[in-house]
Order: C-alpha cells, then sequence, then structure tokens
C-alpha cells in the first residue's frame, strides 16, 4: 500500500480508505519483530505493539456491531485482554482477525449505503453526550480513523523504543521501496 491514500471518489470510498490506511500503517509497528518484542513493554505505558494491535482491532469489531445492531454482553475480562497478547498467539492470528474485522466493516458500510445511518449512543458511559441519542455512521468511521490514528502513535513510540525503527523506513522495508539519500528502509539489528 502506497504511504498515501489515493485520490477518493466519493465520501465512503474516501472514509474507508483512510481507515484502510490507518489499519496497514498500525500493522506496520509490527514488521520484523519478534514474539518477544511484539510483547515488550519498554515506554512508560504498559502497552506493547501487539496489545495496540489487539486493542484497535477490538475496538473496530465492537463498534461496527454497534452498528449492526447486534448485542454483546461487556466482558470486562476480555477488555481487559485485548490489551495484550495471550499465550501462545501470535501476530500472525492478530493480523488475521484484524483483516476479518476490516471486511466486515467494508461489508458493513458499502451495505447500508448511507452515511447518516443512525447508530445509537450509549449513554451509560460519561464520556459519551447525553443530548443525542445516535451517531451517524459518517461519525463512527471518523471516529475508527481518529483511534486507529491515535493508537498507531502510541504503537509508534513503543516501537521506536524497542529498537529505534519509524514509520517510514518501516513502510520502506516492508514495501520494499528503493533507498534514496533521504529515506533508507529498516533493517534488523545484527
Amino acid at each position: 500500500m502506497p504511504g498515501q491514500v489515493a485520490p477518493i471518489a466519493d465520501e465512503q470510498s474516501g472514509l474507508l480508505a483512510y481507515l484502510a490506511q490507518m489499519r496497514h500503517v498500525l500493522k506496520l509497528t509490527a514488521y520484523g519483530l519478534t514474539p518477544d518484542q511484539l510483547r515488550a513493554t519498554p515506554s512508560a505505558s504498559a502497552l506493547s505493539v501487539g496489545g495496540v494491535i489487539k486493542h484497535v482491532a477490538s475496538t473496530e469489531d465492537s463498534w461496527l456491531a454497534i452498528v449492526r445492531g447486534e448485542e454483546r454482553p461487556v466482558d470486562y475480562q476480555a477488555y481487559e485482554d485485548n490489551f495484550r497478547l495471550a499465550d501462545g498467539e501470535s501476530i500472525d492470528d492478530v493480523f488475521a482477525r484484524y483483516d476479518r474485522i476490516a471486511e466486515e466493516t467494508e461489508k458493513t458500510v458499502t451495505g447500508l449505503a448511507n452515511l447518516d445511518h443512525p447508530v445509537p449512543i450509549d449513554h451509560s458511559v460519561p464520556w459519551n453526550p447525553k443530548d443525542h441519542d445516535f451517531w451517524s455512521l459518517r461519525w463512527v468511521l471518523l471516529h475508527l480513523i481518529q483511534e486507529t490514528a491515535r493508537h498507531t502513535g502510541q504503537a509508534d513510540v513503543i516501537r521506536e523504543s524497542v529498537d529505534g525503527a519509524t514509520a517510514y523506513p518501516l513502510m520502506a522495508a516492508a514495501e520494499g521501496w528503493p533507498d534514496t539519500p533521504w529515506l533508507q528502509a529498516w533493517k534488523p539489528a545484527v
């Protein structure tokens, strides 16, 4: 995937393209890491690169369940577990789940084909507005882009704390970009 979203034809495809780009950049923070490095918590945060990616996938899944009107009981242990890779869980497992969630998101959004589709606001949490009853599907997609981008920034800091790698050199390595005088692809430490 290029480093920039291609020109967009309409609002729906633009929102989906930016969400896909943010997912891709988030997943790149795991590029080339060992299982131990994916679980490392080298910064002031208790989060790891693998845990951040798993959390963001779960967040998108939860929001789209709300969009589809699916009832899901709140499981606080499962919520806590979504911030770390479980024993025996690989980043490939997390990526496969995230890819399935992304497919479902695209299918749901294109199936509704109405960015004004009403999505009920959960009034049981203090951070949601009490004076409105519905988000729009547009708002949910913008929120997912925002959440994914915010957590990608966290994963960037964690990744840089693990081995010094930063976003564009990682992208260059993962996508096989040629080295230039101002950008060299990341290479693992020997």
